[in-house]
C-alpha cells in the first residue's frame, strides 16, 4: 500500500517511545556488529562493524557477534551468525525468524514490522537499541526525532547530483543517507568520508553537485569547515549540518528523499522493484 515509507517516518518518535531494552552487553567483551544494507549501517553505531559478507569471509575474533537484521531473514547475516563460534545476539523487529532460532539474546525494537522496504523507523529503532545495549541513555531521543520531522523537508535540490560527507559518528549517517536517497529517490547520491573527500575526490565536484556535509565534534568539526570552504570554492551549493546523534540526524535525509520523491512521482516503498528490470535484477542473487 502506497505511503508506507512517510507513515513510519512520522510514526518513528512513538515507535522509540516504545523501546524497552533489557540486556547489556558484557563488560570489556570484544563484541563485532554484523548486518547488511540498513542494517550494516546501524550496525556501524555500535562499535566495530562488518558487512555480512565480510563477516562471512574473515571470520572476525570477537567474543561475541550483535546481529542486526530486521526480519531476522537476511542470508548474508544468517550466514555470518552460523559460522560465528561464539555467541550470538539480535537486534531486530521480529520475535521469531530463521536468526532468532539460533541467537542466545534477542532484542525486539520495533513493535511491528516496516512495511516500506526503504527502511526509516526500523533503521532508527535499531540505532537506539544499540546504544541502549551499551548502556547509553536514550529516552530523549523520542522527542528529539518528533522535533526533527515536525521541521520538515529541505527544498528539493535542482543539482542532478547530491554529495553527502562525514567522520566519526556522523559516518554511518552519511551512509544510510545515501542509501535512502538511493531507494527511495532514485537518486544519484554520493557518501564520503570528510578527509577522503578532501583527498582526491574533490577532482570530480563542480557547480552540478548539492552537497551536504555532517559537521560532527572536535576535529571532525574543523575539518567538515574545511570541506565546505572547499566546497563553496568550487561552486557548490552546500549546507553545513549540526549534529546531535545518529538517530536525530538521520531524519533530514529521510525527508529529503520523502520530498524528492513527491516531486518526481515516485513511491520509494517497493525500491524501485514495482519496475520489472529491477524486480528482475533482484531474482539474480539470494
Amino acid at each position: 500500500m502506497p505511503g508506507e515509507t512517510r507513515r513510519a517516518v512520522e510514526l518513528q518518535a512513538d515507535w522509540l517511545r516504545e523501546l524497552s531494552v533489557g540486556p547489556r552487553l558484557p563488560e570489556a567483551a570484544r563484541v563485532v556488529f554484523v548486518g547488511c544494507g540498513t542494517s550494516f549501517h546501524a550496525a556501524q553505531t555500535g562499535g566495530w562493524a562488518l558487512q555480512a559478507l565480510e563477516a562471512v569471509v574473515s571470520s572476525p575474533a570477537a567474543d561475541l557477534m550483535v546481529c542486526i537484521s530486521h526480519e531476522g531473514e537476511t542470508a548474508l547475516t544468517l550466514e555470518a551468525a552460523r559460522a560465528f563460534a561464539g555467541p550470538v545476539w539480535l537486534v531486530t523487529g521480529k520475535p521469531s525468524s530463521p536468526l532468532a532460532e539460533l541467537a542466545d539474546e534477542v532484542v525486539v525494537c520495533t513493535p511491528e514490522v516496516e512495511r516500506s522496504w526503504c527502511h526509516t523507523a526500523s533503521y532508527v529503532c535499531a540505532v537506539a537499541a544499540l546504544a541502549a545495549l551499551r548502556g547509553d541513555d536514550v529516552s530523549w531521543l523520542a522527542d528529539a526525532v518528533e522535533t526533527a520531522v515536525a521541521r520538515g523537508a529541505d527544498p528539493v535540490p535542482p543539482q542532478p547530483r547530491l554529495l553527502l560527507a562525514g567522520a566519526g559518528r556522523d559516518w554511518p549517517t552519511v551512509q544510510e543517507a545515501a542509501l535512502k536517497l538511493h531507494e527511495g529517490a532514485w537518486v544519484a547520491a554520493e557518501a564520503h568520508q570528510t578527509e577522503q573527500l578532501l583527498h582526491g575526490f574533490l577532482a570530480a565536484v563542480d557547480e552540478s553537485v548539492r552537497a551536504y556535509v555532517l559537521e560532527g565534534e572536535g576535529r571532525a568539526a574543523e575539518r567538515a569547515a574545511g570541506a565546505v570552504a572547499a566546497l563553496r570554492e568550487l561552486g557548490v551549493e552546500v549546507t553545513l549540518v549540526p549534529t546531535i546523534h545518529p538517530v536525530v540526524d538521520i531524519v533530514r535525509f529521510q525527508l529529503l528523499t520523502l520530498a524528492i520523491a513527491d516531486a518526481r512521482g515516485i513511491d520509494p516503498d517497493r525500491i524501485h522493484r514495482e519496475d520489472p528490470r529491477w524486480a528482475a535484477a533482484r531474482t539474480k542473487y539470494a
